[in-house]
């Protein structure tokens, strides 16, 4: 500790990491009632700690680890509700729109599944990360070591192309 800046070497981290990973774990398994993405919240959080250690200058790392894992577990919550609501919504409209057609809802379906198939490679896999597995921009860019810029073009990208083969299907 220099000047109440706290240094993270290996040996510190080491001794960070035992002293408050579980109380981290338990605040995080408590919110999101699953084991394995509260560990990856959990690992998340000291990766960025250990990414960052040379730029960090902290004087409480309690804090900074208490705040870190709070805001990924809330970013998680407030994302699986927003992908639970988007769900909801979809479904709705689809019932409203096409139970009098079954057949109808099964071509769109169908179609939508060719089509986000035919995207390039990497459009598809941002798409998919986005869409089907409720990933943000940030994680999504992280995962796949490119900008968050870069998927927003891909998510824009293939958005346009579903909207353009789609416009048959749109009321």
């Amino acid at each position: 500790m220099e000047s109440g800046i706290f240094i993270i070497n290996t040996k510190s981290f080491e001794q960070i990491y035992l002293q408050y990973w579980e109380g981290m774990f338990a605040f995080c398994l408590k919110n999101i009632q699953d084991e394995d993405l509260a560990k990856e919240i959990i690992q998340e959080v000291f990766k960025s700690l250990w990414e960052r250690r040379d730029t960090l200058h902290l004087k409480e790392v309690e804090r900074y680890l208490i705040r870190s894992v709070k805001l990924k577990t809330f970013e998680y919550i407030r994302n699986k509700v927003s992908r639970q609501q988007h769900i909801e919504n979809f479904t709705s409209e689809r019932e409203t729109h096409y139970t009098e057609d079954p057949l109808v809802a099964e071509e769109l379906s169908q179609k939508i599944s060719r089509l986000i198939n035919d995207l390039p490679k990497q459009c598809k896999n941002v798409f998919q990360m986005s869409r089907n597995q409720g990933l943000t921009n940030k994680e999504i860019a992280h995962k796949l070591y490119i900008s968050e810029r870069a998927v927003e073009y891909h998510i824009s990208k293939a958005l346009k192309a579903l909207k353009t083969e789609l416009t048959d299907y749109i009321c």
